[in-house]
């Protein structure tokens, strides 16, 4: 992306004021409510600096958590919680027994490295489950939660499909990103994506930036890649089951497994009614088998 001709207008390294529409010059994007922004995360483009999780706890003041090592890889924070909402993924494929890795092809590397965030589905489910209306779609067609609102009753933490949302210790509130709500309302750009030094991370128009990975999978299948795939765009893995797409998606190159997204997330009230019509089932079945035992129980008299 080019310089935006604005730029020019704010040449300075230090405005003594603020600069409107930031947005456009630092992204190449307008915000304006009514229209759908995300993220498009292009993993092959993360080289796991965590930037995007410093920016993240920076602008939105959340604690360091999980200090020290997991043991199981070089990242330290693990998972997206109440305080960690934006989580970089260390995956190393090394394999197992006689599939471990043993050579690789010059200037490659075994590592797989993906920014997780929340998904800001178009139906989400989280959004669905809540009842008190603390869960609600801004208008720029994102998710948020009001936590002055929200009672701690939990029933969107097993709603998302993705194990996003978690009720924090410290309040007993649901937290997860807000795709950096206050940021969007003042022209600015998500603090994540903006601090995203290989562009990784790329905030946009929803149909933009499916335009954009569409045309980022293609090349990458023009150099080789062809694993290279999409998830949570429209008729992809991950916008399944009734989700429609996910306004924060990625793009692939391994199963959606291994960076720890479901292949075929649904929505919990999709399984509400086959789930009552199996109780009743069930109960009416041990009705039945009740009323045969009591009515031979009378007959053997």
């Amino acid at each position: 992306m080019g310089v935006h001709p604005r730029a020019l207008d704010y040449a300075e390294s230090f405005p003594n004021r603020v600069i409107p529409d930031e947005a456009e010059l630092t992204c190449g994007t307008r915000i304006e409510p009514g229209k759908s922004y995300g993220f498009f995360t292009d993993t092959t483009l993360c080289i796991g600096c965590k930037a995007c999780e410093v920016a993240c706890k920076e602008w939105n003041s959340l604690p360091a958590d999980n200090l020290g090592l997991t043991g199981h890889s070089y990242d330290n924070t693990g998972d997206l919680g109440a305080n960690t909402w934006r989580h970089v993924a260390f995956i190393e494929k090394i394999g197992a027994g006689d599939d471990r890795v043993q050579e690789m092809a010059p200037f490659q590397s075994n590592w797989l490295m993906m920014s997780d965030v929340c998904k800001h589905c178009a139906n989400a489910p989280c959004l669905e489950a809540c009842p008190t209306g603390s869960i609600f779609r801004t208008e720029f067609d994102t998710v948020v939660v009001q936590q002055d609102i929200c009672n701690g009753c939990g029933y969107c933490v097993p709603a998302c499909p993705f194990g996003v949302v978690e009720l924090s210790p410290a309040d007993g509130k649901a937290h997860k990103c807000t795709l950096c709500y206050d940021r969007l309302k003042g022209g600015l750009e998500p603090a994540c994506s903006k601090s995203c030094p290989t562009d990784s991370i790329q905030f946009g128009e929803v149909n933009e930036l499916f335009d954009r990975a569409r045309g980022r999978v293609e090349s990458l299948h023009g150099k080789g890649a062809t694993d290279a795939y999409l998830y949570g765009a429209p008729d992809t893995p991950g916008a399944t089951g009734g989700l429609k797409h996910l306004n924060a998606f990625f793009l692939l190159t391994d199963r959606p497994e291994v960076y720890n997204l479901p292949p075929e997330p649904t929505r919990a009230s999709a399984r509400v009614r086959p789930s009552l019509l199996t109780g009743l089932a069930t109960m009416a079945g041990l009705t039945l088998a009740a009323a045969a035992l009591m009515s031979a129980g009378r007959d053997r008299r």
